[in-house]
C-alpha cells in the first residue's frame, strides 16, 4: 500500500447552487471514504481574468491562477465535475486549466498536469447529463499529461436529483458517485500516483 492520495476536488462552475459543485463533493466523499486526503475548492473563490499570455508578461500569473496552481502542484488526483456549456466544458474551467499550464521557471513542462490521474464527472438539466463536454474534458487532459479514468459520471435532470443537504435522492446515483472518488483512490494507490 503506498502513501495517502492526495485528490484536488473541484467543479468547473462559479454559480452558487451548482449541481456540478454538489456531484463532486459526493465523489470527493466516496475517495476520502477509501482512503484519500481530498481538499475541495471553489473556483468562485479563486477569479482569475481570461488567461493573456500580454497579461502574463506585464504583471506575471495573477494572484489567484497561481494559488490555484500550486494546489495543482500541491496534489496527485483531480476530481473534476464539468457543466456543459453549448456541448463543450465551461469557459472558467478551461481558463483555470490555461492558467495552471503555463510554465514556471525551473518547473518541468505541465508540471500542474503531467502524472496526474482523473476522474471526471457532469451534471446536467439535459437528457444527457453533459456527456458531449466530458469528450472534450478528456481530450483537454489527455492531452496535457493527465491519466483520466475510463469510468465516468452523468448525471441527468440534475435539477431533481439532489436532496437539500446535497446527497443524491436514489440511493443508486450517490452509491455511483461515490464509487467514482474511490475508483480514483484506489487506482492512485495502485499506480504509486501519490
Amino acid at each position: 500500500m503506498g502513501a495517502t492520495p492526495k485528490i484536488l476536488a473541484f467543479a468547473g462552475s462559479t454559480r452558487k447552487d451548482s449541481y456540478n459543485k454538489k456531484l463532486v463533493r459526493v465523489a470527493a466523499a466516496g475517495a476520502q471514504a477509501a482512503g484519500a486526503e481530498v481538499t475541495v475548492i471553489d473556483l468562485a473563490e479563486l477569479p482569475m481574468p481570461l488567461f493573456c499570455e500580454d497579461l502574463e508578461a506585464e504583471q506575471g500569473p495573477p494572484e489567484h491562477a497561481a494559488t490555484f496552481k500550486r494546489l495543482m502542484l500541491d496534489h496527485n488526483g483531480l476530481l473534476i465535475a464539468s457543466p456543459e456549456y453549448n456541448s463543450s466544458i465551461a469557459p472558467v474551467l478551461k481558463n483555470a486549466i490555461d492558467w495552471a499550464s503555463r510554465p514556471a521557471e525551473g518547473e518541468g513542462s505541465l508540471a500542474a498536469f503531467a502524472g496526474k490521474t482523473a476522474a471526471i464527472m457532469s451534471a446536467s438539466p439535459g437528457a444527457l447529463g453533459g456527456l458531449r463536454g466530458l469528450v472534450h474534458l478528456r481530450a483537454i487532459l489527455g492531452n496535457i499529461g493527465v491519466l483520466v479514468l475510463p469510468d465516468q459520471i452523468t448525471l441527468r435532470q440534475a435539477y431533481d436529483a439532489f436532496n437539500d443537504g446535497g446527497t443524491l435522492k436514489e440511493a443508486k446515483r450517490q452509491t455511483s458517485a461515490e464509487a467514482l472518488g474511490a475508483k480514483l483512490a484506489e487506482a492512485m494507490k495502485k499506480l504509486g500516483g501519490v
